[in-house]
């Protein structure tokens, strides 16, 4: 079978390769077996390929924190999914055609999704649902302010929120994505800048913000900082750019924010294995009602993974660019 694996770390595309590999045989009483039909490249797994993760596995390695797939077999003690369904998987390294994985990790999915979009629902979306709800209990009507808006993630969370009746101040770096994010329920669209933190207040009629989402980093996380309110939270959930969150003290000491940190794995961590299996069964009927959409660019077959990954991090893309292991989608 194929899969994808890294001899070094390295520019992605210069680093991957697509390999022939054993077949992963059947499975323990405890497993499933199934076939990847699709899986997203993410800016997760670019840093994987770059050595710049958190994660540094003995190497060779495959990268791949999601994908989709349909059951192939299930051993004797596997009792929510069977042979045809099909799953996302709650570990790594699917970048293959096949994977084996423990039971608990495979999660169902209902017959009939749109395939391209179960292959993003492992993470993005549960991370926006998840960083609405973990820190902050937030009223509808109250505001949340997010930079990193035009994301997959800053995409499904101003759906998430707008569903919940809470409103969003949305920063982006270019004032041209403001209508395509107001068309997913954005109230208000800003262009990141110095002066940041009283252009919302302006938008806001000086609403006391109480929840920031943040993923960019350095300058820009003090600046999410400056537009939350007294004692309000900020959730800090990646480096775009590739630097610390910078943060005045006084923010800390005398008006008292907090500055958090999120990672998916922690925040399903804290659920029991039926709790999980209930968030992603309601975040799929939502993909199945076409409420979370997440756009796709290009599909490529695995033998292309060099082409998909140079495609992946050039600018200007029209949504994710997926790889199906198994053939077309």
């Amino acid at each position: 079978m194929k899969q994808v694996l890294i001899d070094r770390y390295g520019t992605p595309w210069d680093v991957a390769r697509c390999a022939e590999v054993p077949d992963v045989g059947e499975p323990a009483a405890d497993e499933v077996v199934f076939d990847v039909l699709a899986f997203p490249i993410n800016p997760a797994d670019m840093w994987f390929c770059k050595g710049s993760y958190r994660l540094k596995p003995p190497l060779p390695a495959t990268p791949g924190a999601e994908c989709v797939g349909r059951v192939t077999a299930v051993g004797s003690a596997v009792k929510h999914v069977k042979t045809g369904d099909l799953v996302i998987n709650l570990q790594r390294e699917n970048w293959t055609q096949k994977r084996r994985v423990k039971g608990e990790d495979a999660i169902p999915l209902p017959a009939g999704i749109d395939l391209r979009q179960a292959a993003m629902v492992r993470i993005n979306p549960p991370t926006a649902r998840l960083m609405l709800s973990d820190f902050v209990d937030l009223a509808p009507g109250e505001w949340v302010i997010q930079n990193v808006a035009n994301s997959a993630v800053g995409r499904l969370l101003i759906v998430q929120a707008h569903q919940r009746g809470l409103r969003t101040v949305n920063v982006v770096r270019r004032a041209e994505l403001g209508e395509a994010l107001k068309a997913l329920g954005a109230d208000v669209v800003l262009v990141d800048d110095d002066d940041l933190a009283a252009r919302v207040a302006g938008a806001t009629g000086n609403a006391a913000i109480r929840l920031g989402i943040e993923a960019v980093g350095g300058a820009a996380t003090g600046r999410i900082v400056d537009c939350v309110a007294t004692e309000g939270t900020v959730v800090h959930y990646g480096s775009m750019s590739g630097e610390d969150p910078r943060v005045g003290r006084s923010n800390l000491i005398y008006r008292g924010i907090k500055l958090t940190g999120f990672m998916l794995g922690r925040g399903l961590a804290k659920r029991d294995a039926a709790r999980i299996r209930e968030i992603y069964a309601d975040l799929a009927a939502q993909v199945m009602a076409g409420t979370l959409y997440a756009p796709v660019d290009t599909v490529y077959p695995i033998e292309k993974i060099k082409d998909a990954l140079a495609h992946a991090d050039k600018g200007g893309r029209n949504g994710k660019i997926l790889v199906a292991p198994n053939g077309a989608i």
